[in-house]
């Protein structure tokens, strides 16, 4: 490859990269208007299930402001991601032959969908299921009132968690694929992915057993999952 071959592909990638930078930017300053309601949305699965005369504080003179904008990037930052994907795609299509775009296509749509999937799983199942049992043990002279900076940070380190666990079986099946693993060697490894899962499941959640645990036992089965839709190359 020459060099005005190369600078060609720097400026297409440069180009790309761009569009993806406009598309976040354009999404960002149209939520800004909505950021308020988009708050509430995201913390609908600790509000719906708060005790009567309790409520989210902001202990920071900037936290109602800057929290509801924080929050407003980040959505903007999830809806992106699809289209960043996209743009990857077209970036690496033309110079893939027709079994690789055959292989790399549908591999770039399933890692989109998982990645949602994740993030639908811990914002409808999981978060629920926290917040419920952490303001069911809480004692009866203790009123719960979360931070809304607190919330947002939690809420978010959990769900890019659980989007990037439920890329396992992608992973997975690109390890097998390429032959940098064979399927026989991942099967004879499991009890110490388990643990690994589980040591991942303590360094990106917040740190509480059950958000470790509907981390790691997730990962576990998602591997699984992996190990029985993978051939050996």
């Amino acid at each position: 490859m020459n060099k005005e071959s190369i600078s060609s592909h720097l400026l297409e990638l440069r180009t790309r990269l761009i569009r993806v930078l406009i598309c976040l930017g354009i999404l960002s300053v149209a939520g800004i208007p909505f950021a308020s309601q988009i708050y509430a949305f995201v913390a609908s699965p600790l509000l719906d299930i708060l005790p009567a005369g309790s409520s989210m504080i902001a202990t920071q003179v900037t936290s109602p402001f800057m929290a509801p904008l924080k929050l407003v990037l980040f959505s903007a930052l999830l809806i992106t991601m699809p289209y960043l994907f996209y743009e990857i795609w077209m970036f690496m299509s033309p110079g893939l032959y027709k079994n690789e775009k055959s292989f790399v296509a549908p591999l770039m749509v399933s890692t989109i969908l998982l990645f949602s999937a994740g993030v639908a799983f811990a914002y409808l199942i999981v978060l629920p299921i926290i917040f419920k049992f952490f303001i069911g043990v809480a004692p009866e002279s203790i009123q719960v009132m979360t931070d809304i900076n607190q919330y947002l940070s939690f809420v978010i380190k959990l769900i890019f968690a659980f989007g990037i666990a439920f890329e396992i079986p992608i992973a997975t099946f690109l390890l097998i694929r390429t032959g940098i693993a064979k399927k026989e060697s991942l099967i004879k490894a499991r009890p110490y992915l388990i643990i690994l899962f589980f040591v991942i499941g303590m360094l990106l959640t917040p740190p509480d057993i059950f958000s470790q645990l509907f981390l790691a036992i997730p990962m576990w089965i998602l591997f699984e999952l992996g190990l029985l839709f993978s051939k050996n190359k």
